[in-house]
């Protein structure tokens, strides 16, 4: 059964997801990265957008004034987030969002983040930037335009906004730091056994 999460999302709908659960969400997207998180926790200036029980997405997307001078999405690809790693916790622990997209995965700090504010982070698959705009219905607005297209703060409608792998969960574990250590236990003896037959090259 597909697991989507809407916004606002609550405590309780996170307790039981699980690193490597796939999720889908509706409701509110708001784009969000390095600039913005920056301004809140270095600059202390408030977020103009309300994200207690929202979701973010470290993306620096690609948008078209329409017309009638509303704003269409053309591409919206995941940021790096190990970028935003410094600032995420205190990013948490301040708005109150619950859920986290981004590429690739985060550390320690964001780890620690998600446990103290009931919040996870999910992975977007790379290179899927034009069909996720395909799953923005709207955008409802923006705010700090002043930033630049990648850095404004995009707010979209989405339907089913996915797939978003969990790779934080609310317990504490990491996808990516875990898989890590069994990746680097499988490379050993396969390193072993190659330098053996390569050991006639000097």
């Amino acid at each position: 059964m597909k697991k989507i999460l809407t916004t606002p999302i609550r405590d309780e709908d996170l307790r039981d997801l699980n690193v490597g659960d796939v999720v889908y969400l509706t409701g509110r997207l708001v784009t969000c990265r390095d600039v913005a998180h920056r301004r809140l926790i270095e600059q202390k200036r408030e977020l103009p957008v309300n994200l207690e029980g929202g979701a973010i997405f470290h993306a620096g997307p690609i948008v078209r004034k329409k017309d009638d001078d509303s704003y269409e999405m053309v591409s919206i690809g995941p940021t790096t987030s190990m970028r935003m790693e410094k600032f995420e916790r205190e990013f948490i622990k301040q708005t109150g969002v619950k859920l986290i997209v981004g590429k690739g995965g985060m550390g320690p700090e964001t780890v620690a983040g998600c446990q103290e504010g009931v919040a996870v982070h999910a992975i977007f698959p790379g290179g899927c930037a034009v069909l996720a705009a395909t799953q923005v219905e709207e955008i409802e607005g923006y705010e700090w335009p002043d930033l630049g297209m990648p850095e404004t703060l995009w707010i979209n409608r989405v339907r089913e906004f996915g797939p978003l792998i969990i790779s934080i969960d609310t317990k504490g574990n990491n996808l990516i730091s875990d898989n890590k250590v069994v990746f680097n236990q499988r490379k050993k003896p396969v390193l072993e056994r190659i330098s053996k037959q390569l050991s006639f090259i000097k």
